[in-house]
C-alpha cells in the first residue's frame, strides 16, 4: 500500500519478494513483463507518498512487519561503524552519511524522501563525479535521485535495490544555473530519452552530451554497473568502438529518463555480497540485445487471471546484522554539511 508502481521501460512492475528472482548478472529483480504503457517524452511525477506510519516497537510487532515500513521510519542513521550489509536489492546500510542537497556541481532532487544517504564510498563518488560528469557535458552540474534512506533496507516504493548505500540514480538532465526550491525538486518532471516505439532514441532529447555523461561514469573504476535504458545501450555499441567501459553499461527495465550507477562493495564493509562480474562481454552482441525489443518485452499479453499477491520481505530475509542496524541508536547529522 505504500509501494509506488515503477515506470520501468514503459512497464509496470512490482519488486517484491515472492514474485521476484534477484538477476545476478545485474543484482536487481528479474520478473514477469506486464503490459506496456506509452509516457510522454517529460514523465510527470508521481504524488508524494503519505506520512510514514507510527509502529509499536515491539519485538513481536517487527518479526510480522514488513521490512520496508520499518527502515521507513527510521529518518536518521545508526550509530556505529559504516558498512553496507547484504545484497544491492537485499541488505541494509550502517552509519550512513548524508550527501548534502546543494552541492558546487550537484542538485539532490526529491529530496522529502529522504533518499540522500550512503556509504562514505558512494558520498565521495558523488562529490568526485559531478564536476567530472559537468566537465565532459558542459552542463552545470548533475542533478541527483535516489541514494538510499538512512539504514538502507527495502524502501516502501520505487526500488528493489538502492538497500545497503552503493546504488545512486543520476538524472539525463542538466542542473540548471540556479538552485532550486525544495517544491521544484519535488515536482520538477523527467526527461525521456527514448521515442514512443521504445526501439530508438528521441532526437529531441538524446544528445552526444549523454554520451560523454554515461561513458564518464562507468570510467570510474569503484564503479560496478551503470544500468540504462536498452535503447540508450544500443546506440552506445553503435557509435563506440568497444571500450572497456562499455562492459559495464547494462540494459535494464525503465531508466529511458536517468542513470543508476552502482558501486562495488567497498573494503571496509566485509559482509557486502558483491555482483557477479560481467566478464569479458561487452554486451553489444545482436542476440543480447534482441530480447529487449522483442513482443516479449514490449508486447506482452496481458495476464488472464488477477496476480497473486506478493509476499513482503520481513527482517527474516535481511542478513541478520540489519536487525542491529535497525535497533541501533540514532546518529544526530548536520544534514546541509553531510556530517
Amino acid at each position: 500500500m505504500f509501494m509506488r508502481i515503477a515506470v520501468l521501460f514503459g512497464l509496470s512492475f512490482l519488486f517484491v519478494a515472492g514474485s521476484i528472482a534477484v538477476d545476478e548478472r545485474f543484482g536487481v529483480a528479474q520478473a514477469q513483463a506486464p503490459a506496456r504503457t506509452t509516457p510522454p517524452a517529460a514523465t510527470t511525477p508521481a504524488p508524494l507518498p503519505p506520512e510514514k506510519p507510527a509502529i509499536a516497537e515491539t519485538k513481536d510487532k517487527k518479526e510480522s512487519l514488513p521490512a520496508k515500513l520499518l527502515f521507513a521510519a527510521k529518518q536518521l542513521p545508526s550509530l556505529g561503524k559504516a558498512m553496507a550489509i547484504g545484497y544491492y536489492p537485499r541488505g541494509c546500510l550502517s552509519g550512513g552519511v548524508p550527501l548534502p542537497v546543494t552541492g558546487p556541481t550537484w542538485q539532490v532532487m526529491r529530496v522529502s524522501r529522504n533518499r540522500n544517504w550512503g556509504h562514505p564510498s558512494l558520498i565521495r563518488f558523488l562529490e568526485k563525479f559531478s564536476p567530472l560528469a559537468a566537465k565532459a557535458t558542459g552542463w552545470k552540474g548533475i542533478l541527483i535521485g535516489d541514494l538510499s534512506q538512512p539504514r538502507g533496507g527495502p524502501l516502501p516504493y520505487g526500488h528493489t535495490s538502492h538497500q545497503s548505500g552503493l546504488d545512486v540514480d543520476i538524472w539525463f538532465m542538466p542542473m540548471p544555473a540556479r538552485v532550486l526550491s525544495n517544491d521544484e525538486r519535488d515536482k520538477l518532471a523527467f526527461v525521456n530519452l527514448v521515442a514512443e516505439d521504445w526501439k530508438q532514441l528521441d532526437p529531441k532529447t538524446w544528445t552526444p552530451q549523454h554520451v560523454n555523461f554515461i561513458k564518464t561514469a562507468a570510467e570510474q573504476p569503484e564503479v560496478e554497473r551503470v544500468l540504462v535504458n536498452a535503447a540508450i545501450k544500443q546506440e552506445l555499441c553503435r557509435v563506440e568502438k568497444k571500450p572497456a567501459w562499455l562492459a559495464k553499461v547494462r540494459p535494464w527495465y525503465g531508466h529511458h529518463d536517468h542513470i543508476h550507477v552502482r558501486l562495488k562493495c567497498p573494503a571496509d564493509s566485509p559482509i557486502c555480497r558483491a555482483q557477479p562480474p560481467v566478464g569479458g562481454e561487452d554486451g553489444c552482441d545482436k542476440k543480447a540485445l534482441e530480447f529487449w525489443f522483442s513482443d516479449r518485452v514490449l508486447n506482452p499479453p496481458k495476464p488472464t487471471t488477477p496476480a497473486k499477491p506478493p509476499r513482503q520481505i520481513t527482517m527474516a530475509d535481511l542478513p541478520p546484522a540489519c536487525k542491529d542496524v535497525l535497533a541501533a541508536p540514532a546518529r544526530q547529522v548536520n544534514q546541509a554539511r553531510g556530517n
